[in-house]
């Protein structure tokens, strides 16, 4: 945050200025969006399917130009020394820019509002008084909706300012939170900025406490990359891969108000739905199925059918027969087979590579064949049949339904990589007859994957971020990696928010599995939306979640409301309800987080005395408020009063300790100004 703020009590004619710039930018962004919606493409587009794709890109870019109503269209104010660009020599002028979410200009093209991801725009974030870049005055305006009402302004040359913290910073950061999550382009902090605007090639890894703003960030960071590499991604595509459905509802309204609408968003379930999900696997099991030995196992499974030749090949063509021996054939398999291609490819390459067999002999005979001769060789009934025999085709399902369902299948494609206790611990109790009566899990589902891949390459994006990494298997790492192969990845997590069993320990170890060892790995400590208070008491946890990583400090001024509290178990429900109505006295968004186990009880509470609730990723608004949220759903989500229910329940509905004590740290950090934590057991002991 600034550390030299000039508190302005805005003066009527600076005010009014101000307003009038807003108003002119509002009508400016009117007549942009009118140009738009008048263009005739009639004359312009040559066929049906140019007049569709031409037609889509104009409706993208008016929906892109709307002028929401409580959305700010700046929020702050450059002042330059001198004008950007320009010789910095003795008299040059200075120049002023307009901060905001997009671009506007005028009628003769000058900006009256510059997009915060331009060049010209970074100082807003990242000048400081030590730094000044060039920056006499940063201006930063208030609002109430769309109304502008106030300024502060910080004089960075100006050595006889004084030290102050933004109220109007701190207002943004502490607003209520009703409705999805929001952009903070106002709010970037110059750790936050870097990492927004590192370079499309390189891959970065976020380390980010709760509060510190990872998630934000990394959306964030896609806009930005889309406005600085806008073709090229436009090219290979972008995707915002989430925990869960309901995270990705709670986050898909940030990167629209940003003005960009191409992004897709997708939980590693949908990346990986080849085959539908209908069972579960015991904790043990789903980690054995996550570990990375079995990305062996499958290639194994998967090539196990390749043959060595038994008899030679011949081809009649005419009058002549042409004959490849069977040991010319085993070299030319052999080679295929120690060679890192695809299974798909390589079978697509075997009847080419006899068909040149066949082709070297005709020249030697004297003929002159060209490709067209080597297509049809290689498509010869017995050149087809010989293919078939030696490298037959792989159906990627069919061969992971017979490697959990086969002991002796998944005996030799395990051997050396799994013991026999494993091997059972991996196996379907109930075999299934075929791919329709196929209970699949959802780390099945992931194998699958794997095994796709290893027949036909999966296709990469130009860039894809992973919020919630640090849940994911290495399996599931390398299901996201292959979607980003010849691209870039923004990955974002925190080490003490792992809950699933397999969560990693290591960020260099998960890059490792997603193919990306190189990665840059930044660590975010300043927290920005978890109260002082709250963030401290969940700190307790760490030296038993994670004692490596250092806890978070919260940059807030207000210390926040917390309460701990035990009541009777028979007056439990009566208090959670008293507890939901005090925090429905405050402005703002109530989180109910509650164990899973508690999800039903506790609704059926609320229905009874008439309490409306939503359920996770739901819109709140004015009229329903309060979120019933299961502790597995907690993560990533945000609320400005949280009543959270029974910590030991939390803990006790998790496989084990850790992952148990893992999950509670979520739900505790989840408020922006206000916790109230009731319990009936006794708390679990690092909070005592």
């Amino acid at each position: 945050m600034p550390s030299h703020v000039q508190i302005q009590e805005p003066t009527p004619e600076p005010l009014r200025r101000e307003r009038d710039h807003l108003s002119a930018s509002r009508a400016a962004l009117r007549a942009m969006r009118h140009d738009v919606e008048a263009l005739d493409i009639s004359d312009v587009t040559g066929n049906w399917v140019n007049a569709q794709i031409l037609g889509r890109q104009i409706e993208d870019r008016i929906k892109a130009l709307a002028d929401l109503a409580d959305t700010p269209l700046f929020f702050g104010r450059l002042d330059y020394l001198h004008a950007p660009g320009a010789d910095l020599a003795e008299g040059a002028g200075g120049e002023n820019f307009y901060i905001g979410r997009r671009h506007v200009h005028d009628g003769d093209g000058d900006p009256m509002v510059v997009d915060w991801r331009a060049p010209v725009s970074q100082p807003f974030y990242r000048a400081s008084r030590k730094e000044p870049m060039d920056v006499r005055l940063r201006r930063r305006f208030g609002y109430t909706g769309g109304d502008l009402t106030a300024y502060e302004d910080e004089h960075l040359t100006d050595a006889t300012e004084t030290t102050t913290t933004s109220r109007l910073l701190q207002a943004e950061i502490e607003r209520p939170r009703v409705g999805p999550m929001r952009d903070i382009v106002a709010t970037i902090q110059p750790e936050q900025d870097e990492i927004v605007r590192a370079g499309v090639t390189g891959t970065v890894c976020v380390q980010g406490a709760p509060g510190t703003g990872k998630t934000a960030v990394g959306l964030h960071r896609v806009a930005y990359l889309l406005y600085a590499h806008r073709e090229r991604l436009a090219r290979t595509g972008t995707l915002v891969i989430g925990p869960n459905a309901s995270f990705l509802q709670y986050i898909e309204q940030v990167l629209p108000a940003l003005g960009e609408l191409q992004v897709k968003q997708a939980t590693v379930d949908d990346l990986v739905a080849h085959v539908p999900v209908r069972g579960t696997d015991s904790a043990r099991t789903a980690t054995l199925k996550g570990d990375a030995r079995m990305a062996q196992v499958l290639r194994r499974a998967v090539r196990s059918g390749i043959r060595m030749p038994a008899d030679p090949v011949v081809v009649v063509r005419g009058s002549r027969r042409w004959r490849v021996p069977a040991y010319e054939l085993e070299e030319i398999v052999k080679e295929l087979a120690q060679r890192d291609i695809r299974y798909g490819a390589a079978r697509d390459a075997l009847p080419q590579r006899i068909a040149h067999a066949v082709l070297v002999q005709m020249e030697r005979s004297g003929e002159a064949p060209d490709d067209r001769v080597q297509d049809a060789v290689a498509r010869n009934p017995a050149v087809k049949a010989a293919v078939k025999e030696c490298w037959p085709p792989v159906d990627p399902a069919k061969t992971v339904l017979r490697l959990l369902s086969e002991p002796e299948f998944l005996a030799r494609c395990a051997d050396g990589l799994f013991d026999e206790d494993e091997q059972k611990a991996l196996l379907w109790e109930k075999p299934a007859r075929g791919l329709g009566s196929a209970r699949w899990s959802a780390a099945d589902a992931v194998l699958v994957d794997e095994a796709y891949d290893l027949v036909q390459r999966t296709s990469s994006l130009g860039h894809v971020v992973l919020d919630e990494a640090q849940d994911l298997s290495p399996m599931q790492y390398r299901a996201v990696g292959r979607r980003c192969t010849t691209g870039s990845a923004t990955i974002l997590g925190d080490l003490a928010q792992g809950t699933t069993p397999w969560a990693t320990g290591a960020w260099e170890e998960a890059l490792a599995h997603l193919g990306k060892p190189e990665a840059r790995i930044e660590e975010l400590t300043r927290g920005f939306r978890v109260p002082r208070e709250v963030i401290a008491y969940a700190s307790r946890l760490l030296p038993s979640i994670a004692p490596g990583l250092a806890p978070a400090t919260s940059v807030r001024e207000s210390a926040g409301a917390l309460e701990i509290r035990q009541v009777p178990v028979e007056e439990r429900d009566e208090a959670l309800l008293a507890a939901c109505e005090a925090a429905l006295g405050n402005e703002g968004s109530v989180g109910l987080i509650v164990a899973d186990a508690r999800v039903a009880a506790v609704g059926a509470a609320l229905d009874a005395a008439g309490v409306g609730y939503l359920a996770p990723g739901e819109e709140t608004s004015a009229a329903v408020r309060v979120t019933l949220v299961p502790a597995s759903l907690a993560k990533g989500l945000e609320y400005d009063y949280v009543v959270l229910d029974e910590p030991a329940a939390i803990v006790s509905g998790e496989p084990d300790e850790r992952t148990g004590l893992r999950r509670l740290y979520v739900c505790l950090t989840r408020a922006v100004s206000g916790l109230t934590c009731l319990h009936t057991a006794p708390l679990p002991t690092p909070l005592l």
